[in-house]
């Protein structure tokens, strides 16, 4: 949504296929970072992408990529991992081809073969070659980068088993792709045992690596040096000047340590005036100890570089040091110079008290014990070395030795101070290794957010996957695999073509026979359910990402569940029809939430659409001809639905129309939430009324976020997105925990800044009428507008912007929210 989509209708359009627009935009704030940015690395980046948007470009010029296919690339089948640039873009490489990596150059050198992939093929297929391969299958010390790496394993496991009729199916597949493609794996390490009821977001090295990164703050630095270094010295100057000050005890001798003007007490009426300083003539005696006070500055000034203030301008440490530097060269001051000493003189004496009396060492005292603290800088290299001991390829079970504070032994070993705390900063990152089942990391903060959720479940799948396999090396290569194939980047597609699944890929349906589904499956539907309900419990009001609904459909499959998950539609590239899962996902939450609140709520008729579902399948009273007739013309059906409950005429476009038909189809599927509600019964352990309560707010945190975000659009949509949640969470509520609910919406929006509560004002009437049995109008109000319905997407300006004048607080901010 953006502001030109909100206030223009939807237009006619006849081309809704992919142009030069996008990569030539990208492309374009490539050479401008590369020209431009400050940061060296940014630029080497830049100049990266530069290459890459320019092979986008090229491709599509001449034919060669077809944007918006599962198979892009010409001359690629849709198995072979394509680099994938912002977009889902295809630059036309493949991300298992390019130059000779290093270790393909060293097996080359070794093996005695030409120095490319076809020769390397054929070594690995010799005698010698499938020998090395086995001895990596069976230690397992080896690296699946990209999956196509994991092809000619496969192919000395199937060797290995007997399978020699599977081997050379799979070799036929490959040979075409050999000179170009590498189809062996990397050297590596032997895994750690894996285990499909852990997860960690970052491996004891990934930690180590990021610890050690830290560097010294400069600013904290230059700080630190000023308290240790500078403020004694400056002190003693000034302690030096201060023997030459009025009343300030024996002539030439001592220190000011003798308060006779009361300045120990500085701060109330002129108690921080110490006198007229050189009002007694410096001796030989105090000209010596000034020259070596200065030559000891130089010599500091030359260590200690962080800190520049006493070099500065109008600083009373320059004021004192220059004024040494004359006195002791000329014995005599300039009127300007003296006055200049004098005001520093008082000023420091003033805001600190004497050197040496009972306030100002009580001051030092605290800043030295400040200075003497463990830089972070140090504490993280500490941290670091704990963690260099572990293995580094896998979480660690327990962080807590690893953030405790400074031990008596370190202490010793590295001049730290015992006992001093590992600073937060820190502790979070090793946190983040922690290698804990999914609802412990999400309890502890380490998954703060279902997008990170959906980045560690492919560790969990791809053990769980591998277990249906019965051969340990195989279930190992296999886990390889499928971690390897989440990396792969999704593709721009058009026209309901869905991405390539890693049963596509050869290497992977060559041993699909061999899966074992009893207790495969089995061990496939408690993960599913588990991941589900750590989703509901950890994130109630964020609609699942699409990586962690890719993850959910592969166990449901694994678990022969026949459950229908939908993806998140990009509005910029929806060609306004759904794929048969949309229609099948809105039947199933028709099933589980008829009559609700839910239906109510948003005016559903669910009794329709799961007529719509049976007759596409030969059920019902719907049932039109043949079963592909039947299909098409339901899901047709169910895209009109769509159009016709967000107002939308077929056939016409825009971002904002395309959104406004997208959110009908969420809110008719429940974006997921009816599929594990339903089939797969997942029950958040809080209870359904803990997380609508947690949807609202979310709704109010976000909708206090509105006046003060100059492009709202993407968070209004969140907040109604929570809303529907919300909603869903409430219909499965008892009668009595839904009114408890509803009676503590209020008090919630109390607690958030007043304009909330008037912004929600109309999205909390119409709860209620529907609650009590009313219902919208046929444009979502109701009571002369008093009340609506809550949808994120509009082509109009959206009413939530608008708050009444009264709730946002003085003129001035008034003025800014508005």
């Amino acid at each position: 949504m953006n502001e030109q989509d909100e206030r223009h209708e939807p237009k006619q359009t006849v081309d809704l296929g992919i142009h030069a627009g996008y990569p030539t935009g990208q492309l374009a704030r490539a050479f401008t970072t590369a020209a431009a940015h400050e940061d060296p690395g940014a630029r080497r980046r830049a100049e990266r992408r530069i290459g890459r948007w320019q092979d986008v470009l090229a491709g599509m010029a001449a034919g060669t990529l077809t944007v918006g296919s599962r198979t892009p690339v010409a001359g690629l089948p849709a198995w072979v991992t394509p680099e994938v640039v912002r977009g889902g873009f295809a630059t036309g490489a493949a991300s298992a081809g390019g130059p000779l990596l290093p270790h393909e150059t060293a097996t080359a050198r070794r093996a005695g073969v030409r120095a490319d992939r076809a020769a390397l093929f054929a070594y690995w297929l010799s005698d010698a070659g499938l020998a090395e391969l086995t001895a990596l299958l069976d230690s397992g010390a080896y690296e699946v980068a990209v999956p196509e790496e994991a092809a000619l394993l496969t192919v000395a496991w199937l060797l290995r088993s007997g399978d020699r009729l599977g081997a050379l199916r799979l070799l036929e597949t490959l040979q075409p792709f050999a000179g170009r493609l590498r189809f062996a794996p990397r050297p590596g390490t032997a895994p750690a045992p894996s285990d499909a009821a852990v997860a960690h977001r970052l491996t004891v090295g990934e930690a180590g690596t990021a610890v050690g990164r830290r560097r010294p703050n400069p600013g904290v630095e230059a700080m630190r040096e000023a308290l240790a270094v500078w403020n004694p010295f400056f002190d003693e100057m000034l302690a030096l000047w201060l023997e030459t000050a009025a009343g300030s005890g024996s002539e030439g001798s001592g220190t000011a340590g003798a308060d006779t003007t009361g300045a120990d007490t500085a701060g109330s009426g002129d108690a921080g005036r110490v006198g007229r300083v050189l009002a007694r003539t410096p001796d030989k005696d105090w000209l010596r100890r000034a020259a070596a006070m200065l030559r000891r500055y130089e010599r500091l000034a030359a260590r200690h570089t962080l800190c520049t203030k006493h070099r500065k301008a109008g600083e009373n440490p320059l004021s004192l040091r220059l004024a040494l530097e004359e006195y002791v060269t000329r014995r005599a001051l300039d009127p300007a110079r003296f006055g200049r000493l004098q005001h520093a003189v008082d000023s420091m004496v003033r805001r600190r008290g004497l050197p040496g009396s009972g306030r100002h060492q009580e001051l030092r005292a605290r800043q030295a014990a400040d200075a003497a603290r463990p830089s972070h800088h140090a504490l993280a290299q500490l941290v670091a070395r704990r963690l260099s001991v572990l293995p580094q390829d896998t979480g660690t079970p327990d962080v807590a030795p690893l953030v405790a504070p400074v031990t008596d032994e370190e202490a010793q070993a590295s001049g730290l101070t015992a006992g001093a705390a590992i600073p937060e900063v820190v502790r979070r990152t090793v946190e983040s290794a922690l290698s804990a089942p999914l609802a412990t990391l999400v309890a502890r903060g380490v998954v703060p957010s279902a997008e990170v959720l959906a980045g560690l479940v492919p560790q969990l799948v791809a053990s769980t996957t591998a277990l249906a396999y019965p051969d340990e090396a195989l279930r190992t290569l296999m886990a390889a695999t499928y971690r390897a194939f989440r990396n792969r980047r999704s593709l721009l597609l058009l026209n309901l073509e869905r991405q390539v699944r890693i049963e596509e890929l050869p290497w992977v349906a060559a041993v699909a026979g061999l899966r074992r589904q009893g207790e495969a499956g089995r061990s496939a539907r408690t993960a599913l359910v588990h991941l589900a309900e750590v989703s509901l419990q950890g994130f109630p009001a964020t609609i699942l990402p699409n990586p962690l609904v890719r993850e959910l459909s592969t166990l449901a499959r694994q678990a022969g569940e026949d459950v229908p998950f939908v993806e998140e539609l990009a509005a910029d590239i929806f060609m306004g029809t759904f794929s048969g899962k949309f229609l099948k996902a809105a039947a199933g939450a028709g099933r589980l939430l008829g009559g609700s609140l839910y239906e109510r709520y948003y005016g559903l008729d669910y009794e329709l659409v799961v007529a719509l579902e049976e007759s596409a399948h030969g059920r019902g009273p719907l049932e039109p001809g043949t079963s592909a007739q039947s299909a098409r013309s339901a899901q047709q059906d169910f895209a009109d639905l769509c159009h016709a409950y967000a107002g939308v005429r077929p056939r016409t476009w825009s971002v904002a129309a395309n959104g406004k038909v997208i959110e009908q189809a969420q809110i008719l599927t429940t974006h997921n939430l009816a599929a594990v509600a339903g089939p797969l019964g997942a029950a958040p352990a809080p209870g359904w009324a803990d997380l609508a309560r947690r949807c609202f707010t979310t709704v109010c945190r976000l909708t206090a976020q509105v006046p003060y975000n100059p492009r709202p659009l993407p968070t209004i949509k969140d907040a109604a997105y929570a809303w529907r949640q919300m909603l869903f969470h409430l219909s499965l509520c008892a009668a009595d925990e839904r009114a408890a609910v509803l009676a503590a919406l209020d008090g919630e929006t109390a607690r958030h800044p007043s304009h909330v509560a008037d912004r929600l004002a109309p999205a909390l009437a119409g709860l209620r009428l529907v609650a009590a049995g009313g219902s919208f109008e046929a444009d979502g109000t109701a009571e002369g507008g008093a009340a609506r319905r809550f949808l994120g997407w509009t082509t109009e300006r959206h009413w939530l912007r608008d708050a009444p004048l009264g709730s946002l607080g003085s003129p001035k901010e008034r003025q800014h929210l508005l």
